[in-house]
């Protein structure tokens, strides 16, 4: 599925609307609109087009095309869009297993590439590049604030998630600030929907809670599971495992179920505000942190184009470090590697008349960066 989106809309005078570019600006958004990860790319296109039609620049414009999920694909579009539509920059990737097919290549090709999400540590580390940017976070960020949250109460956890680099990322995160004994570790097939065996590991395990991260359809298909297993153990997660684009489905069994994010849409500062209000009224929905991750990212972009051309690479570059938006997150830069310093909040899950969303209860972190950075050359 392909779609080509002109940026020239009419939009909500917001962020950096109006500001003049020095050069046209194109934009490769890969994202995946189809299949179990649906959700999560609705969300991010949703978010990047919002703050997109809020700079009403005819001077950018956005492609889309959905990757289904599927690193070859990725791969072939992210190819078609540098060599074919010639984009300047790509963006909009969910998966660090896609990530990981696409952005090295894509940076030795000299494209700028934005990260909406995907955060796998190998890029954090020794596989930095100048030119790949998160806007996002690195994967580890929100499991080690779990970690770190769950020390409060819990001695022995079963943590469970994915095999693939966000999921290992996951785990090593939660384990590197967690103190108590785990119950069980285990790693579920990517796309799974039958949990059983897992669910009776976790009862036969002696657990005092669980901590999963499984996005997605994965997640939801995890909680109607455990929910209707009769194991009543607490459970914990990262943001994405009780995002706004998965509650709906998973229902009541979520309420009071605690997790991490960077984002809440009860965070006070007047940035948050405009956008929750403007995301609903444009799409008649809340949003998500892909979303929210999304919409920051578009507007990281327009700074930098706003002050320099994305032809002059050196100038380019130092622009997005500059990271000069305001963020809907609140604090919000760069590292020596690119990856963001922010605050990590724990959030709840509660129910408000009839819409299940989070709060924020505790800041996990403040002014966290990752735990890769060192590993970096561009110190």
């Amino acid at each position: 599925m392909r779609k080509l989106i002109a940026a020239g809309l009419v939009g909500l005078s917001m962020g950096v609307s109006g500001m003049a570019f020095a050069d046209p600006l194109k934009i490769g958004v890969i994202t995946t609109l189809s299949g179990g990860g649906a959700g999560l790319g609705i969300d991010t296109r949703d978010g990047f087009m919002l703050a997109i039609k809020q700079a009403n620049n005819p001077e950018v414009e956005v492609v889309t095309e959905d990757d289904g999920q599927k690193p070859e694909l990725a791969v072939q579009i992210a190819d078609k869009m540098i060599q074919s539509d010639q984009v300047d920059i790509l963006t909009g990737i969910v998966w660090s297993n896609l990530a990981m097919a696409v952005v090295p290549s894509a940076v030795a090709q000299d494209k700028f590439y934005v990260s909406t999400n995907a955060g796998p540590s190998a890029l954090a580390g020794a596989g930095c590049h100048q030119n790949y940017f998160n806007a996002a976070y690195q994967n580890d960020n929100f499991h080690e604030a779990m970690g770190q949250y769950a020390n409060q109460d819990y001695k022995k956890t079963f943590i469970l998630a994915p095999n693939y680099p966000a999921g290992t990322d996951s785990l090593n995160g939660f384990k590197r600030y967690y103190k108590g004994e785990l119950a069980g570790e285990v790693y579920t097939q990517v796309g799974q929907t039958d949990y059983a065996a897992e669910i009776a590991q976790i009862r036969s395990s002696g657990a005092d809670s669980v901590f999963f991260f499984l996005p997605g359809g994965m997640g939801i298909a995890f909680m109607k599971q455990y929910a209707q297993s009769g194991v009543d153990l607490p459970v914990m997660g990262p943001g994405f495992s009780f995002s706004q684009d998965v509650l709906p489905a998973i229902g009541d069994a979520a309420v009071g179920a605690k997790n991490s994010a960077t984002w809440s849409k009860d965070l006070d500062n007047e940035a948050n505000k405009k956008f929750v209000e403007a995301f609903q009224a444009e799409y008649n929905r809340l949003p998500s942190i892909y979303a929210v991750q999304a919409f920051d990212a578009a507007n990281l972009i327009l700074s930098a184009a706003a002050k320099a051309s994305v032809t002059d690479k050196d100038a380019f570059r130092a622009a997005l470090k500059e990271a000069d938006f305001a963020s809907v997150r609140g604090k919000f830069k760069f590292n020596t590697n690119n990856h963001p310093i922010q605050d990590v909040y724990v959030r709840e899950v509660i129910k408000e008349g009839d819409v299940l969303s989070n709060k924020i209860i505790a800041t996990a972190f403040t002014d966290h960066g990752d735990a890769y950075a060192e590993q970096c050359a561009m110190q």
